[in-house]
C-alpha cells in the first residue's frame, strides 16, 4: 500500500496539487514559473530513491534534487529554493523520516486494540463511575548529565550549550496518565524490572483507594509481562484490569504520547549536578506540567476505523 501512495504521488498529481505552478505562472517576485509537467518530474524524481540515479546518498536534499534535475534534463536550471517550493506544494519532505513498528495483524491484534480503544472512547463515562483508565510506560537509563556553563538566549544570541558533560549516572522514570483528564503522575525507580514495577503499581494503587478500580494499559515489556507481574495483577484483579497492547504495537498505548510531552519540556534541556538533584526535579515537575500543560489528548481512532484499517491490511 504505501508503494501505492508514493507512485500515486509521483505520477498522477492533478494540477490544483502544486500551487507552486497552477495557476498562477509566475513565482512571488514576479518571475517565471516552472511548467506543470516539469514540477510532475521533479516531483517524481524525490520519490525515488537516490540509488535509483546511481548515487549512494541516503537521502535527497533540496540542492542534490536541483543538481539531479538538471543532469537528467529535466528542466535547463532550477535552483534548490525553487525545487523546495514544488515540493512544499505537495507536502512531499524527503528529507525526514519517521520511525514506526510493523505489528503482526492477527486476531489477537484485533481483540486487544478494540479492548483498547473501548477504553479510550469511554475513560469519561468509567471516571465518573469510579473507574480510571490508566496508561504506564518507562522511560529508561535515562542520562543525568550536568552541562556547565550554559549561556541563556538573549537578544541577537541563540542560547549556548557546553558540548562537554559529567555524567551522574542513570534514571528509569515510571509515568503513569489518567486518559479522561490528561494528568501525569512520575517517579523514579533505582532499577527497570519487574519487582520495581510492582512496588510503582502498589504505590499508585494506594494514592487512589477511593478509586472503584483502573484499566490499566501497558505494553509488552519484560518487567510488564514477567511472572511475578502476573501474580501481582491477578491478585488484585479486581481494581486492576489489565489491557496490554498487541506486540509490536505500543503506539496504542497514549503514555508514549506523555513521555515525549514530558521530556520536550522538563528534561531535553536540563542540566543536573546529582542524581539527586534530577529526582527531586522530576517530584517538583510533574505537579507543575499537570498544572499547565495537562489535558486529554485527541485520540481519533475509533474501533469502526480500526476494523477498516485491519480489513485493508491484515492480508
Amino acid at each position: 500500500m504505501t508503494s501505492g501512495r508514493s507512485a500515486a504521488r509521483a505520477g498522477a498529481i492533478s494540477p490544483p496539487a502544486c500551487r507552486a505552478c497552477w495557476p498562477a505562472p509566475c513565482d512571488r517576485a514576479g518571475r517565471p514559473g516552472f511548467p506543470p509537467l516539469e514540477c510532475i518530474r521533479i516531483v517524481q524524481l524525490a520519490c525515488l530513491e537516490p540509488i535509483a540515479k546511481g548515487l549512494h546518498i541516503t537521502h535527497w536534499s533540496s540542492a542534490g534534487l536541483a543538481r539531479q534535475a538538471v543532469a537528467d534534463g529535466l528542466v535547463p536550471a532550477i535552483s534548490a529554493r525553487s525545487v523546495r517550493r514544488i515540493l512544499n506544494a505537495v507536502d512531499l519532505q524527503p528529507h525526514r523520516t519517521r520511525f514506526w513498528k510493523t505489528a503482526t495483524l492477527n486476531a489477537q491484534f484485533l481483540e486487544r486494540a478494540i479492548k483498547i480503544l473501548w477504553c479510550y472512547t469511554r475513560a469519561g463515562h468509567l471516571a465518573r463511575n469510579g473507574y480510571w483508565v490508566v496508561c504506564a510506560d518507562e522511560l529508561p537509563n535515562f542520562q543525568v548529565l550536568e552541562r556547565r556553563p550554559i549561556r541563556r538566549a538573549i537578544p541577537g544570541s541563540l542560547e549556548q550549550r557546553e558540548f562537554e558533560y559529567k555524567r551522574h549516572g542513570t534514571i528509569n522514570l515510571v509515568v503513569f496518565l489518567a486518559v479522561h483528564s490528561g494528568r501525569m503522575e512520575a517517579e523514579c525507580i533505582e532499577t527497570k524490572d519487574a519487582s520495581h514495577y510492582i512496588e510503582a503499581l502498589r504505590r499508585f494503587r494506594r494514592r487512589h483507594r477511593h478509586l472503584t478500580g483502573a484499566y490499566l494499559i501497558h505494553d509488552n515489556d519484560g518487567s510488564h509481562i514477567a511472572g511475578v507481574t502476573d501474580d501481582y495483577l491477578h491478585e488484585y484483579r479486581t481494581w486492576w484490569r489489565v489491557c496490554p497492547t498487541p506486540p509490536h504495537a505500543s503506539w496504542l498505548n497514549q503514555a508514549e504520547l506523555l513521555l515525549g510531552a514530558f521530556e520536550q519540556r522538563y528534561l531535553k534541556r536540563g542540566s543536573w549536578r546529582a542524581r539527586d538533584e534530577f529526582v527531586r526535579h522530576v517530584a517538583e515537575s510533574w505537579p507543575e506540567y499537570n498544572r499547565h500543560y495537562a489535558h486529554p489528548f485527541e485520540w481519533h481512532w475509533s474501533i469502526p476505523k480500526l476494523r477498516q484499517w485491519f480489513q485493508e491490511h491484515a492480508s
